[in-house]
């Protein structure tokens, strides 16, 4: 009995250095991106991470508790077999998961969670990212891993495994063992109280990286499955009535027309630019961005302006249906709620405007994109990587921009545009592998920024020689940021400011806004512009009327930040907390209840 209930512990101790292990790699890794990890930063990482180790542990041990109780009644031989399958699949899954989120970390800047199935429906746009380093240096870190993995486990436990007999006692032994199994629960839960274990347990630094660091991947991974779905149950700061009270006061709308005009036309034609990664830090530079930065001061610029998400999907929701981004949830991959929602077009087309054409160098049918585009802001005419010569589709993402835009501005002066008419281009050479022409800088994003500025300064200037820019408005606005810096972590503001701008004849005149706002208040700020009535995007708000409440909002994985004139907070989920706070202390109560309105309407669609 004795040698079953040390193999027993052996296999629930294994477990747990096996996480630790994949914790230690991920912090040496990724040490940069804390300031550095010291051996007492280490340790406290992995001491304040067991906890959740020991419950992902106890998961694991059930099976091989199980089967440890009825090797009482079978031969060694069967156990040993049992255990050769059991325990590699296993550790390659753990390995597998491990090395993946080593790789996105950087990328994303938290672990990634159950949010990936949806996007490995299409590999490729998993693949697309890294670059071919990243993953061959992923294959050999998954069998590297693994082998390691296995070769504790051949020493710890099935050289044990091998070694035991049919016990003296048929039935004390396998009480014994279903009691020590049924007091895997203890670990699992991770606690008496009504409190079960979450990523938040594993939170104790202000440093969030060391927070992350001792976060079990594996755990977070499977823990974002049961937070998938129930919408209307997540985040319930407030009880409905409250949140919808202090909701409605953040989105107060003044009646009347009380709009500062910008534009210098009441129906402009409008072609409006979604630029891959355009972090407003680097893309108003003036060195590796001298274009944006003189469309900057060219046009009206919006300083305080914030892109609501991570992925360009969610910030293309974010600006054309005026909807902000869920950090849990791909709402493009979920046709029969966006389908509910407003788009920027759809209020053009019913205003007038006609001849609406997306353009995207790259696929088109990327993470549900034409769905959304067709059935939800009914763009028909798409043209997409298949309308570009094969040759020109030379970068993993599809054609690059200086294509795009050359083929936007033959198709305006080239072809009759009815006016008014509204154009939608997405940019893509900013996106990583940052494949670009261009190699200036040492680092290979502000290469690819400095290479799309080029283009869309070459596509502004022989634009601006033309009839048509009399009566064209141009906006500018990122999918997202990028933390371009190792220590920018996943929350930080610098990740998600971006810029926004208009340009082009229809502008009145160049001048700045300063009013805080984020991706989904361009749709109430521009429908005001052309004098389109917005009332169903209830969560946009018009920039320049100046009797609402002007905020920035943006969610990451898992958190929400606000930014008014009196402050910003930023509060985690995981952890529970507001980890930081600046100005006035309403402004948290707003955050967390303009984010549960997030996900109350959400379920209502």
């Amino acid at each position: 009995m004795y040698r079953r209930l040390i193999l027993f512990g052996s296999i629930f101790g294994y477990f747990a250095i096996v996480f630790c292990f994949g914790k230690t790699v991920f912090s040496l890794v990724h040490a940069a991106m804390g300031g550095g990890i010291s051996l007492t930063g280490l340790l406290a990482i992995l001491c304040h991470g067991f906890a959740m180790d020991m419950s992902m542990s106890g998961y694991l041990a059930i099976l091989p508790g199980l089967v440890l109780i009825a090797s009482v009644w079978l031969r060694p031989k069967a156990l040993a077999w049992v255990f050769n399958i059991y325990f590699p699949v296993v550790f390659f899954l753990i390995a597998v998961v491990t090395v993946t989120d080593i790789i996105l970390y950087p990328h994303w800047g938290f672990h990634f969670d159950s949010m990936v199935f949806l996007y490995l429906r299409q590999p490729e746009e998993a693949l697309a990212s890294a670059t071919m380093g990243e993953l061959w240096g992923g294959i050999a870190g998954i069998i590297i891993f693994t082998a390691v993995a296995l070769t504790g486990y051949a020493l710890i436990i099935l050289k044990q495994a091998r070694a035991l007999r049919r016990p003296r006692s048929l039935f004390l032994t396998p009480a014994v063992l279903l009691l020590l199994v049924c007091t895997l629960f203890l670990p699992i839960r991770g606690s008496l109280t009504t409190s079960t274990m979450n990523p938040g347990r594993a939170f104790f630094s202000e440093n969030m990286f060391y927070n992350h660091a001792a976060v079990n991947p594996a755990f977070n991974f499977f823990y974002s499955f049961a937070k998938a779905d129930d919408f209307a149950l997540q985040y319930a700061f407030f009880d409905k009535e409250k949140a919808t009270a202090i909701f409605d006061g953040l989105h107060r709308r003044p009646a009347g027309g009380n709009t500062t005009p910008l534009l210098a036309t009441g129906r402009p034609d409008i072609i409006l630019f979604i630029l891959e990664s355009f972090v407003a830090d680097i893309a108003l530079d003036s060195v590796v961005a001298p274009h944006m930065h003189r469309f900057a001061k060219e046009g009206v610029f919006f300083p305080n302006f914030y892109a609501n998400s991570f992925r360009t999907d969610k910030g293309m929701v974010a600006v054309m249906s005026g909807y902000p981004a869920h950090p849990t949830v791909a709402l493009m991959k979920y046709p029969q709620k966006t389908e509910t929602l407003p788009a920027i077009s759809k209020s053009l087309k019913r205003a007038g405007y006609g001849n609406m054409t997306f353009y995207y160098g790259g696929d088109a049918d990327f993470s549900n994109m034409r769905s959304y585009i067709v059935g939800e802001c009914g763009i028909k005419d798409i043209v997409s990587d298949r309308d570009f010569p094969a040759k020109t589709r030379r970068t993993k993402w599809g054609a690059p921009d200086e294509y795009l835009l050359e083929r936007l501005f033959r198709d305006l002066t080239e072809k009759e545009q009815p006016a008014p008419f509204f154009k939608l281009a997405l940019t893509l050479s900013s996106h990583e592998p940052f494949d670009v022409p261009v190699h200036k800088f040492d680092q290979p994003f502000l290469n690819s920024v400095h290479y799309t500025d080029s283009c869309l300064g070459r596509f502004v200037d022989r634009l601006q020689a033309t009839a048509a820019w009399d009566n064209t408005l141009l906006i500018f606005v990122a999918d997202h940021g990028y933390g371009y810096l190792p220590e920018m972590s996943g929350h930080d503001p610098r990740r998600f400011r971006i810029p926004m701008i208009w340009m082009g004849g229809a502008v009145a005149q160049p001048q700045v806004v300063e009013a805080y706002g984020s991706q989904n208040d361009l749709a109430a700020t521009l429908l005001a512009q052309v004098g389109v009535q917005y009332d169903d995007f209830k969560f946009s708000k018009d920039l320049l009327n100046a009797g609402t409440h002007k905020f920035a909002f943006y969610a990451y994985v898992n958190g929400f930040s606000m930014t008014d004139t009196t402050g910003r907070v930023i509060y985690d989920n995981d952890a529970q907390t507001a980890i930081y706070r600046e100005g006035h202390p309403a402004l948290e109560e707003k955050a967390k209840a303009f984010f549960q309105m997030m996900y109350l309407d959400l379920e209502n669609r």
